[in-house]
Order: structure tokens, then sequence, then C-alpha cells
């Protein structure tokens, strides 16, 4: 019998003073078998960055040819599709094909070396943006984890503070490629 998916309920506030954008978003995440903490907890933070009511998690690790979360407008045309990783540069070509704007939020111990292999070949994709977030920052993002999360997450500048009752990070995503909220 497959191993089922871990649920995870997410209660997400949100001030992002850099759009102008202040909502409430109750969240149910299904966490994949295979799937780290830290990865589920990048994905909140993409949510976080990007949060827009139109905005759902896809399919993201069952799937090829889901990204992690995306935003389709009303005729269903995709207007944002998010990854959390290190997705092939090939993926990343198609999926810029799919979408107004591609973001990819990268991070782990082989971030950098990714970067350095596919940043030439991607750098001509005028709707990509390409963040990296520190190891030890996604470290303490999983340590906020649990089963029901009260979180609060303020973006100001670029700068992200998520708050939650396990304790306050500061994230500072390093922009490779493209800007934070361009698009």
């Amino acid at each position: 019998m497959a191993i089922k998916a871990t649920v995870f309920k997410a209660a997400l506030q949100i001030a992002d003073m850099d759009r102008h954008y202040y909502a409430e978003h109750a969240l149910t995440l299904a966490r994949h078998p295979s799937e780290t903490d830290e990865r589920m907890m990048v994905r909140l933070l993409a949510f976080a960055l990007y949060a827009d009511e139109a905005l759902t998690f896809g399919k993201g690790l069952s799937s090829d040819d889901e990204p992690d979360l995306w935003h389709k407008d009303l005729t269903g045309a995709i207007v944002r599709w998010i990854v959390v990783g290190l997705p092939d540069e090939r993926a990343i070509r198609k999926a810029s094909g799919r979408a107004s704007q591609v973001v990819v939020i990268s991070y782990g111990r082989a971030a950098d070396i990714w970067w350095s292999q596919v940043s030439d070949k991607l750098q001509r994709l005028n709707n990509l943006t390409v963040l990296r977030i520190p190891n030890e920052t996604t470290s303490s993002l999983a340590a906020l984890a649990s089963r029901n999360m009260q979180l609060q997450c303020t973006i100001q500048e670029g700068h992200i503070m998520m708050t939650s009752n396990a304790g306050m990070i500061e994230i500072e995503p390093k922009v490779l490629q493209g800007g934070v909220n361009n698009g």
C-alpha cells in the first residue's frame, strides 16, 4: 500500500508592503511522502511571496506537468508558474512557453552548482525570475513546520519576516535573475 501525503494546515497572514497586498489565507498543504519539511515550508514561503486569491498549489512532486504553485486567470491562461527546488533547464524553458511569468525558488546545498550549470542557458528567458534562499534560512523555516501552523509574513523592500509561535525568521532571497515580484 502506498504511503499517503501528510496534511498540514496553515493560517497565513500576509502583509506585503511592496505589493500593497494584505490578506489572510487558510491553506491546506499536502506533504508528499518524499518531501521534507524544508521543501514544504519553501513552498509556503513561495505562496507568501506571490500571494493572490487565484494562486493555488499544484501537484508538485506528484506531476511533471504541474508546478508547485500556479496562478491562472479567468480564461485558464497561466499567469505565474512557480517551481521550488532545482528544476531541469528544459522544464523551465517549457514552462516559460506556457506561462506569462516563471519563478524558480532554489535552495539547498547544490543550488549554487545547479545555477552555475543552467544560468547561461536561461538568461535569454525574459519572463523568468530565479531566487536563491540560503541554507540556514530554509533549515530555520523547516523548524516552524507543524501540522497546524499560525504564521505571519511581513514583506518590505524585499526583506521577509516569517513569525509563528515557534519563533521568527528573517529571510532575504538572493535574486539570481529577474526580480522578486516582477511581472
